[in-house]
């Protein structure tokens, strides 16, 4: 025999209970415990599922006060005059070479205790028949990155110019950039560009050769260059004069990448 539906009434029961009672509180705490820990762990790691990330950082940046100059004479002149901070180099150039005066300076210029800018300045005294065609220079540089991981490097910046016409001056405005051919790592201590640019206690020329500097540097996969795509060629010097140098080289905020594990 077939039953059919004659009523149907829902029923329903409510719990309810103080708000400082043990059930409001948790009901409080299961609440916070299901959205605050997942929003901690995405600042934390910033962000989910990512391989590499990127974070900005100024790096604290100082010149070491070290130096290798050539410069490039007319052909008829004896080729090139040099010098450098080494000592060893300096006696390996015989008569060529020729000790400048250098005037270095580093600014602070937002007061937070990293140096911003570095001014320098190199004047090589120069003989009445003596023209200069080209530059190239070297200075050096500790440079350190602290908010990921721990990052410390030596390294430098290379400026190299050549004019047709002889001049008196060169100046360079330009900055100290970053150059990563793979991200750094985000925590710990990396120190394994912390050596010497120039091996300034070899006695052998070989080490003190541009070619051979600029190729084991290269092989670095963090590094830094001064960008400065137009350097400026000042003409006309008086006799006895000295061929300047002026360069004002900044320390900017970096992009830094990172691998995100």
């Amino acid at each position: 025999m077939a039953l059919y539906e004659l009523f149907s009434h829902p029923a329903e029961r409510s719990y309810r209970a103080g708000l400082c009672s043990k059930a409001a509180l948790f009901l409080l705490l299961a609440t916070a415990l299901t959205y605050i820990p997942p929003l901690l762990v995405a600042f934390r790691s910033h962000g989910f599922w990512l391989k590499r990330s990127n974070y900005e950082e100024q790096p604290i940046v100082r010149f070491q006060h070290q130096v290798l100059l050539v410069v490039l004479l007319g052909r008829e002149r004896g080729g090139f005059l040099a010098w450098s901070t080494f000592p060893a180099f300096n006696r390996l150039q015989g008569d060529h070479l020729r000790v400048p005066l250098v005037l270095a300076r580093e600014e602070d210029r937002n007061q937070d205790g990293k140096m911003d800018i570095l001014h320098f300045k190199l004047e090589l005294p120069l003989q009445s028949t003596e023209d200069v065609l080209g530059v190239q220079l070297i200075l050096t540089f500790s440079y350190q990155l602290h908010r990921m991981s721990t990052f410390v490097m030596q390294s430098m910046a290379f400026l190299q110019s050549s004019f047709a016409i002889p001049g008196s001056q060169l100046y360079v405005n330009g900055d100290l950039r970053l150059q990563q051919k793979q991200p750094l790592s985000y925590s710990g201590l990396d120190v394994r560009y912390n050596v010497s640019v120039i091996n300034g206690t070899s006695p052998f020329a070989r080490d003190y050769d541009l070619t051979h500097i600029l190729a084991a540097y290269q092989e670095r996969n963090v590094t830094t260059i001064l960008t400065d795509s137009n350097p400026i060629w000042l003409v006309g010097r008086a006799a006895e004069a000295p061929f300047v140098i002026n360069a004002v080289i900044r320390y900017p905020v970096e992009v830094i990448s990172y691998p995100f594990c």
